[in-house]
């Protein structure tokens, strides 16, 4: 090939080029979406963590639902009050106090106070041994099964296993829900971060049947409903529950029960 057709070829190329980029250039101010500002200061605002614990695709989805009104300015769990606070400002709103939340595994039968009927021998996690008979290995067909999956959710390295159950640790928690929601016995709530007393036991099995599989798990007695003065505690299909609402710390179910189950573990 010639030079003349080298440098022919060479300013076909470059000219292709040059129009592309100048085209490109063009259209993109032409077709480009606006951003409100205010998308970007609410995104600075947030923590970054992009656990999805708001419901919303991390924290840019987020941002856009709160400046499209979509999403209320202290929806983000992980944040709190603080955060909501900046967000109240950027957005010329005021923010509602935040309650903080921390989750809270309702089950307190650990490898040494709960039976197993069999032994697993299988994956461990707790969404497959679930699906094994009995709902797992465990012989209440309510507790924990200890195999992790919480643990492995969590983002923020606020839930272990100690013992043969899942602990929350309330102080790392940030109420995202991921342990909520892969939980497949349902065993783990969010509850006030300053709620003293919550019943750590899920099981609606009777009395007799509680004795035979826990030493420890809720029979149903009644004893903290009748001795709670704030009315606080009820108990329906055998299992004591303490409204967070009505509850005053008192303490007087956790010092009545009989099996000791109305005490958090952290």
């Amino acid at each position: 090939m010639s030079i003349s057709g080298i440098l022919i070829a060479a300013a076909i190329v470059g000219g292709t080029g040059l129009f592309i980029g100048v085209f490109l250039g063009i259209s993109g101010k032409k077709f480009a979406i606006e951003v409100d500002e205010r998308e970007e200061a609410v995104l600075e605002a947030l923590p970054g963590n992009n656990c999805g614990g708001c419901g919303y695709p991390g924290c840019s989805g987020l941002a856009a639902a709160i400046v499209a009104g979509e999403a209320d300015i202290g929806a983000c769990p992980v944040g709190g009050t603080p955060v909501a606070e900046k967000i109240g400002e950027i957005m010329g709103m005021s923010a509602e106090e935040q309650i903080r939340q921390v989750a809270f595994v309702k089950c307190g039968g650990t490898s040494e106070l709960a039976k197993d009927e069999y032994e697993y021998f299988g994956i461990e996690d707790c969404i497959m041994a679930h699906m094994m008979q009995d709902g797992g290995p465990k012989g209440c067909s309510y507790g924990c099964l200890g195999f992790g999956t919480c643990v492995r959710a969590c983002p923020f390295d606020a839930i272990h296993i100690m013992e043969g159950i899942a602990v929350v640790d309330r102080e790392k928690c940030k109420a995202c829900g991921k342990c909520v929601a892969v939980c497949p016995k349902q065993l783990i709530e969010m509850f006030p971060y300053e709620q003293k007393h919550i019943v750590q036991c899920n099981s609606h099995d009777n009395g007799k049947t509680v004795r035979d599989v826990c030493q420890v798990g809720c029979i149903g007695c009644r004893i903290c409903e009748k001795n709670c003065e704030a009315k606080a505690v009820t108990v329906t299909d055998n299992l004591a529950y303490v409204d967070p609402a009505k509850c005053a710390n008192y303490g007087v179910c956790a010092e009545k029960c009989p099996r000791k189950i109305i005490t958090p573990r952290a």
